[in-house]
């Protein structure tokens, strides 16, 4: 998924749970630094929605594991935006193609992803 990256990205958000454990790689494996965002702050420990590397004022890449509607993308990317962080991209490993992609440009976040439901329609 690396070079799936765009240039530029200085922040990878990986959204609760799905995208934590692949954000958490691509960390790893591109070096960039990662913040995990939840879908609400708690009202305890840290109370922040997003943890890990500081997003404001930097271009984040929102990172899930699948994309169906894009809702939770869409909820999640205003919330990050509402922190000062620059979204204009989502990266997933799976998109089922069912309007997600859509959605999200309505909101101008470009969806990437390695696969789709259609990649593995065909591999099957």
């Amino acid at each position: 998924m690396a070079p799936l990256v765009p240039s530029g990205t200085e922040v990878l958000a990986g959204l609760e749970m799905g995208g934590i454990p692949v954000v958490t790689a691509l960390g790893r494996h591109t070096g960039l630094p990662c913040a995990f965002v939840r879908k609400q702050a708690k009202p305890y420990g840290t109370c922040r929605l997003a943890e890990g590397a500081e997003v404001e004022g930097r271009r984040v890449l929102v990172v899930e594991d699948v994309v169906t509607s894009g809702g939770q993308i869409v909820l999640s990317t205003a919330d990050l935006r509402g922190l000062g962080a620059q979204v204009h991209e989502a990266l997933c490993v799976i998109d089922r193609e069912q309007g997600g992609a859509d959605a999200l440009a309505a909101e101008g976040i470009r969806l990437v992803s390695l696969l789709t439901a259609g990649d593995l329609r065909a591999a099957a």
